[in-house]
């Protein structure tokens, strides 16, 4: 059976079918809750059909909804009116798939729990042993203990992930540089993202059409530079290419060492050292880099989700994971 997956976030939209291809698309959700339909219809022309959907969620997270109960509740009614005569399975954060109806009586476990099915589905990628998954995206990093193939949390929701290391709020997008770097000396003001300092860096390319930026321009690395001088409270005429560079060197330094303490912690929750790590999202460059300045943990097997399934998968991968799991559970 054909499925399609859906992973509907706070800022961006991802569809994965069990074809392999996948797709992922911003949008606010904050800003327009209302237009969700409108921009899910968009998403789901570009994808190929399906018998059945499979969707997971963390939008529901977003401020335009007075409770998450209620986000979680406007996301399946904006799901089930594109799906018509479609069987639509929606994936739970104790491992399940339940069906619309009973989604709207447990909304609280719906919720934000994206993170275990790709856990789930990584896992055949770690069987033996302890290992981690690490998915780095534009907004959060999700760090996951393994053992021999399955998931093994300390925590289900997300304040319990954060409590334990499990949940980390940072990604290589849209953080802003002053949640990173505030001191007595630094601008705390979203002049700039994550987003500038590696467009400059080159980690993530240059796209003219993404306007997702702290200033609404586009990101190419002309912009960034314009950006991150902003947040030395200064333009590109009153600062140099040296320090806009030495700006960005320092989120790039300051976000490994976050991700190495927060990997660290979850690894010793593990029973031994980890045999396995599994990169997933687009921010995968930097899970390396922080498992390479890392003393804790020894080298160790690397399974990239980008190499084995495509960047396009690996991006959009928890969409992709729930729509395997449904095609699989069939």
């Amino acid at each position: 059976m054909d499925v399609l997956g859906l992973d509907i976030g706070g800022a961006n939209l991802k569809a994965a079918h069990s074809n392999g291809q996948a797709l992922s698309l911003p949008f606010a959700l904050w800003k327009a809750p209302a237009l969700l339909p409108e921009a899910l219809d968009r998403l789901l022309y570009k994808m190929p059909p399906a018998e059945a959907w499979a969707v997971t969620m963390t939008g529901e997270l977003c401020d335009c909804f007075e409770s998450r109960r209620q986000g979680v509740l406007t996301i399946l009614e904006a799901v089930t009116m594109l799906a018509g005569s479609r069987p639509v399975y929606v994936w739970r954060n104790d491992g399940c798939f339940v069906d619309v109806a009973t989604a709207r009586t447990t909304p609280l476990q719906v919720a934000s729990a994206n993170w275990l099915a790709l856990a789930t589905f990584a896992g055949r990628y770690a069987t033996k042993g302890p290992g981690l998954l690490i998915d780095i995206g534009s907004t959060t990093t999700d760090i996951v203990p393994l053992v021999d193939g399955w998931p093994q949390p300390l925590g289900r929701t997300d304040r319990e992930r954060l409590e334990c290391s499990e949940l980390v709020y940072t990604g290589v997008r849209r953080t802003p540089l002053c949640a990173l770097l505030i001191t007595c000396d630094d601008v705390a003001e979203v002049f700039a993202t994550t987003l500038d300092a590696y467009l400059l860096l080159g980690y993530i390319p240059e796209d003219a059409t993404d306007t997702n930026t702290a200033d609404g321009r586009p990101a190419t690395k002309a912009y960034a530079e314009a950006r991150l001088a902003r947040q030395l409270c200064a333009d590109l005429e009153t600062s140099t290419a040296e320090e806009r560079r030495r700006l960005a060197e320092a989120v790039l330094r300051h976000q490994k060492m976050v991700l190495g303490v927060n990997i660290n912690v979850v690894a010793r929750s593990l029973p031994g050292l980890p045999q396995t790590v599994v990169f997933a999202g687009e921010g995968e460059f930097l899970i390396r880099l922080a498992l390479q300045a890392q003393q804790g943990i020894p080298p160790c097997r690397v399974v990239s989700l980008s190499r084995q399934l495509g960047p396009a998968i690996s991006r959009s991968a928890c969409a992709f994971a729930v729509a395997m799991l449904a095609a699989e559970r069939r």
